[in-house]
């Protein structure tokens, strides 16, 4: 185990290590937000999900708030932070000792996963019952593989609630039957169950090598990691067999090329191992299937390789019918690993990514797998050092990401992301972004065509807590460098978004452009706000987009920075549902909320960009707009004239003005000589009310109000400073606009 000793209650608190601090976290600090945002209200039961898209799974899924319970259902909920905001469709069954979740059967099974959460430093158990009938075997619960805490990426909060036990049941069930959970000992909250019918376990391969043959003790008790390395070196060209059994390994396996390691089937053959594989390279065509490695990974901690596979495979390798649980990363995929396939496997709780190719692969296709519970981006793809090249992310479901995204494309050339089913992405994530965000340098941004082909993205976007507005269910990104690429957006399905729909933002804050994206063919309903969020300059085309249940507006088209240009949206024709805009760029819609008149009466300065020609220490432009009259702008000292500009989002008729200074004795009566001047693109200001002295005076609260004509229209309003009889510096703790007189 890596990380701190703690006391049972305690939280994980790490500080950040190196410059691994930028895991393709996906994070999106930088952009500014207009306003706050509450979490949506609750919706309807989810949709159902197209049968087409994700993985082909063995098992069946019945999510708990459907079950028969005594228990308390919780949510839905869309708040960072929080139990039912981190569950499967927002909701859950918490279970007090002696309370009960019944669920029927839907299949013939003989197998259970249970997605649960317990409270922080507590563990216990969960008797299991068929048809009323108590099992002799319980399902374990515990929190030692939950609440983690990231201190070093913004936003982030507590997180990482859910774990995941499984149980053989010693007999089979079927469909009809019921199986029923009971908390024993301690409060247990039951998400979902999985129901499986697994098949008895494989006999050893004719010509294999048995690690038990080489020593490994399958108890689990005695180290078997000389073993399983003995193995490997005389299996060189076949297969290492590993028998039905628990085996334990304390470092990594290195030097792996040219073997098969092959299991007797996940829920028999498990490898106990935080750190299975860590190799630069490889020779290749290394082949990992039919076992379970599960860790003890408690932490994130950034600069461990505790990761199932870490490095290299090499060229023509694959991983398939695994099991991989409780590891930091499930595979964290650098030097060479061309044409690997990665297929039919099980990720679940890393505390950071499922998988990620990091950078120089080539033609690696990720297919069918079922990933819950990651720490991170479920599935990435970040081009460091080299392009990612010709790979593929295709019919892969990926539930309850709880940190950053689904699925996320971090530069690369030519990436196809088709057919995966994505659910319940929070706080800082997206269902699928499309990104430039580089993390570190050598950075390979997005080229040739990137195909986002087929894909169901259900309750997916989250307010992203750095914003304090949302990121979208499918993301473009420009977030260090413009999208040159060509990105094919075809056939989508987005159901119950929270917020918003397709996002385009260049989320570093510097107004890169996104271009060359086209969406054809999409299915969006029950979207909390808007079809189309432009926050970037650009363009895309749209073509056969339908929208129902929209909640607020079709399109969102204000780019960041103010100023930055305009992001054009041009209708291909075959669109409905999403032909209106939200008209005012001073605040982000409210889910459900509609596309009202904006209040006549409200300070439209609030909360909008700001910039100065100058500023002292930590009296910066923003102090002005923040709605607290006791922080204020300071222009640089002693070079009169000095102007504070202010971006109120869209023309507007403004008729008044009124400017603060602290409202404190402290603060001396002082007179400040103001022009005003207007513009309405940023570039050209013209003269609205000419120099004059305003007196600010604490006796009379520090607050003049300037009058302005009643024709005067304007978006950026500069106020012009050239004297101050108070202090060398132009001053101003709150510059508040009103469309009233």
């Amino acid at each position: 185990m890596h990380g701190t000793t703690r006391t049972p209650a305690a939280r994980r608190r790490l500080s950040a290590i190196g410059a691994a601090v930028a895991l393709a976290a996906g994070m999106l600090v930088a952009l500014g937000a207009p306003t706050a945002q509450a979490a949506p209200a609750a919706q309807a039961a989810p949709a159902a999900q197209a049968a087409t898209a994700g993985a082909d799974l063995p098992f069946t899924s019945v999510e708990a708030e459907s079950a028969t319970t005594t228990g308390t259902k919780i949510g839905p909920d869309y708040t960072q932070g929080t139990l039912a905001s981190e569950a499967s469709g927002r909701q859950a069954v918490r279970l007090d000792a002696g309370q009960r979740v019944e669920f029927t059967v839907p299949r013939a099974a003989n197998a259970l996963t249970v997605a649960y959460s317990v409270p922080d430093g507590q563990s216990g158990t969960l008797d299991v019952y068929v048809n009323g009938t108590k099992l002799d075997r319980s399902l374990t619960v515990t929190s030692k593989y939950s609440y983690v805490d990231t201190g070093w990426i913004p936003g982030a909060k507590t997180h990482h609630f859910y774990d995941n036990t499984r149980l053989l049941l010693g007999r089979d069930v079927q469909a009809g039957d019921t199986v029923t959970l009971q908390a024993t000992n301690v409060q247990v909250t039951v998400d979902v169950a999985d129901f499986e019918q697994v098949s008895a376990a494989a006999g050893q391969p004719a010509g294999s090598v048995s690690v038990t043959d080489k020593g490994a003790d399958p108890t689990g008790q005695g180290d078997s990691t000389q073993a399983f390395r003995d193995a490997i070196a005389a299996a060189q060209g076949g297969v290492v067999w590993i028998p039905p059994g628990d085996y334990r390994i304390t470092g990594p396996l290195s030097g792996v090329q040219n073997v098969t390691l092959q299991g007797a089937g996940s829920w028999y053959s498990v490898v106990h191992s935080s750190h299975f594989i860590d190799q630069t390279d490889s020779a290749g065509h290394v082949h990992l299937k039919d076992f379970a490695v599960i860790g003890e990974v408690t932490e994130r901690v950034d600069s461990s390789p505790d990761n199932f596979v870490n490095g290299s495979l090499g060229p023509g390798s694959s991983v398939s019918g695994m099991w991989i649980q409780h590891v930091k990363v499930g595979l964290w995929l650098t030097g060479t690993n061309d044409d690997l396939v990665v297929e039919n496997n099980r990720i679940l709780d890393t505390t950071a990514d499922g998988l990620n190719l990091n950078g120089t692969a080539k033609n690696v296709t990720v297919r069918d797998n079922f990933l819950r519970n990651q720490g991170d981006d479920a599935l990435a793809m970040w081009s460091l050092y080299a392009p990612d090249t010709d790979c593929r992310f295709e019919n892969n479901t990926i539930t309850q990401p709880n940190l950053a995204n689904g699925i996320a494309i971090y530069g690369g050339t030519d990436i196809t992301v088709k057919g995966n089913l994505i659910s319940d992405t929070n706080a800082l994530g997206s269902g699928i972004a499309i990104s430039n965000q580089k993390f570190a340098e050598p950075f390979h941004p997005l080229a040739g065509t990137i195909t986002v082909d087929g894909n169901t993205l259900v309750r997916t976007g989250a307010i992203n807590p750095n914003w304090n507005h949302p990121m979208g269910a499918l993301r473009v990104d420009s977030y260090d460098s413009a999208i040159e690429a060509r990105v094919d957006i075809t056939d989508t399905t987005i159901t119950d978004s929270p917020y918003s729909a397709f996002e385009f933002v260049s989320g570093g804050g510097q107004g890169h452009a996104v271009k060359n994206v086209t969406v054809d063919g999409a299915a969006v309903k029950n979207t909390g706000t808007v079809v189309v969020q432009a926050e970037a300059p650009g363009e895309a085309t749209f073509r056969n987009v339908t929208a129902t249940g929209t909640g607020a507006a079709g399109i969102y088209n204000c780019p960041f920075p103010s100023g930055s240009g305009t992001f054009t949206v041009t209708d291909g024709g075959g669109n409905s549902g999403w032909d209106t805009t939200w008209s005012d760029c001073s605040t982000w819609p409210q889910p459900g909320q509609g596309n009202p008149e904006p209040d006549p009466n409200r300070n439209l300065a609030q909360g909008r960009p700001a910039t100065a020609t100058g500023s002292q220490d930590v009296y910066t432009p923003g102090k002005a707009v923040d709605g607290d009259a006791t922080t204020y702008w300071e222009s640089a000292n002693n070079a009169f004239p000095q102007s504070l500009t202010v971006d109120l989002g869209a023309p507007r008729a403004v008729r008044r003005l009124v400017l603060k200074l602290p409202p404190s004795p402290d603060w001396g009566a002082r007179t400040q000589t103001i022009a005003v001047l207007g513009s309405t693109d940023g570039s050209s200001f013209s003269t609205v009310a000419g120099p004059q002295d305003y007196r600010f005076d604490p006796a009379s609260g520090n607050t003049v109000t300037v009058n302005l004509p009643g024709d005067t229209s304007l978006r950026w309003l500069r106020l012009t400073v050239t004297a101050n009889t108070g202090w060398p510096a132009g001053q101003l703790s709150e510059v508040e606009v009103y469309a009233t007189a």
